[in-house]
């Protein structure tokens, strides 16, 4: 296969599927069809060459392929590494609840009820973890996956970069009234640079970019171009990395007006923490948080030719860490014996950003939410807020149940308008399920 540069097959799409969004998770094999342990991808020395899975080609990202990659992604890319320092990793209580699997509940416009477990294989669940008052009741892995492995989070990513923001605001290292320009004026003449931090922050930036991936010519690919550490080809003339992409981007519409979920923003917002600080948002991650989490592994984030991680989705991580890293959330920024992040960090997470700017963008199936520092607010009777990334990624903290779910995927089709009438549903029914159990008999 040729590379090409403006195309889903180009390997600096790095964690973008070429699926359509429309697409139907029906028009692809099964989870169990799909089981990359059961094709054996990568089996061999070497593997043979139709089992054999390629960074430069861009074979890692075709589905089925992509269910192996998405838990090996550091053998395919160049990477730069988030230490967990040297501390002995904390303890995860186990008090394990088998009843889980046999709950039900109703998908959204569906009259079938479905059983949690069903869910796991609907949404190609690769593993999942839920914990309550901090304790690991359930826990998953299927097909690659193990408890000691680590996964792509794709756009989960962008929370923890939102997050670190919110954690300089509330030091007052960083000002959310302060235009982005003032902090990297390389970005003066995009179309970042008029907007407010705060504005970057909750993605109502006015800037062009379309995240349309069944279209070849749409902004993310030339993104992804930019991105691609490969060598590139004779005759290219477009940007290099990701810090030239980011000052190519042009205005389209008023910032302040709209929610629109577009990558670039939180790329556009490492660059500000990278210039603040000193730091890739890599070693920042680290130093502020992943050093005091009590982690079990070192985290990892895939790079740009010149070393910069993908702050828009580039973060690979053990399961049990990203629901420890929800659970530290949960407790107000407090975990591990240690206050990580500031209380009111969560204090604003928690109250969200605008519903009406949220609405203009037309998520049919979050009606009523609202996005604040780069996660997803549900504005739910239990005061429910999540990260998610592209293919089933997810961290979900239902404070009121006193509930944190973390889930990698593997789901063929990238948006999660895809799986979202399984997967709320089902972790709602947890969360119902969670707090009955607690509930005085």
């Amino acid at each position: 296969m040729s590379m090409q540069w403006n195309k889903p097959c180009a390997a600096a799409a790095l964690f973008l599927s070429a699926m359509s969004a429309t697409a139907l998770a029906a028009d692809f094999p099964s989870a169990a069809e799909s089981d990359p342990a059961r094709l054996g991808w990568m089996v061999g020395s070497p593997p043979p060459e139709e089992r054999m899975i390629r960074f430069a080609d861009g074979s890692y990202f075709q589905f089925p392929a992509m269910r192996w990659s998405v838990a090996h992604f550091r053998q395919l890319m160049p990477t730069v590494n988030v230490s967990r320092g040297l501390s002995a990793p904390g303890s995860l209580d186990k008090r394990l609840d088998e009843g889980i699997d046999d709950l039900t509940f109703t998908p959204t416009q569906s009259d079938t009820p479905m059983t949690w477990a069903q869910s796991l294989q609907e949404n190609y669940t690769d593993g999942i973890v839920v914990l309550h008052q901090g304790d690991i009741v359930y826990e998953r892995y299927f097909g690659v996956m193990k408890p000691e492995g680590q996964h792509g989070a794709m756009s989960v990513t962008k929370t923890f970069i939102g997050t670190l923001a919110a954690q300089l605001v509330a030091e007052g290292k960083l000002d959310p009234a302060r235009s982005v320009a003032s902090y990297v004026p390389e970005l003066a003449a995009s179309a970042f640079g008029s907007a407010t931090l705060r504005q970057l922050m909750d993605m109502t930036t006015g800037i062009r970019f379309s995240e349309d991936y069944s279209d070849p010519n749409a902004d993310v690919w030339a993104h992804a171009a930019a991105g691609n550490p490969l060598p590139k080809p004779e005759g290219y003339t477009g940007p290099r990395s990701y810090y030239e992409f980011l000052q190519t981007v042009q205005s389209e519409g008023e910032h302040g007006e709209a929610f629109h979920y577009r990558t670039a923003n939180t790329d556009a917002l490492g660059w500000v923490l990278a210039r603040v600080t000193g730091r890739t948002v890599a070693e920042l991650l680290s130093e502020k948080v992943w050093r005091h989490l009590g982690a079990e592994q070192d985290a990892y984030m895939s790079v740009d030719s010149t070393g910069t991680p993908f702050a828009g989705g580039g973060l690979n991580l053990g399961l049990r860490d990203l629901a420890r890293f929800g659970e530290m959330v949960r407790q107000q920024g407090r975990y591990n014996g240690q206050q990580i992040l500031a209380p009111e960090v969560v204090e604003d997470i928690r109250a969200g950003g605008s519903q009406e700017a949220f609405a203009k963008a037309g998520y049919a199936q979050l009606d009523g939410w609202s996005y604040r520092n780069m996660w997803w607010v549900t504005h739910n009777p239990q005061g429910a807020f999540m990260a998610r990334g592209v293919h089933g990624q997810a961290l979900y903290i239902d404070p009121t149940a006193e509930m944190v779910i973390a889930r990698f995927a593997s789901h063929p089709v990238s948006a999660n308008a895809a799986n979202d009438a399984t997967t709320l549903p089902a972790f709602n029914a947890v969360a119902r399920y969670l707090m009955e159990a607690e509930a005085p008999q």
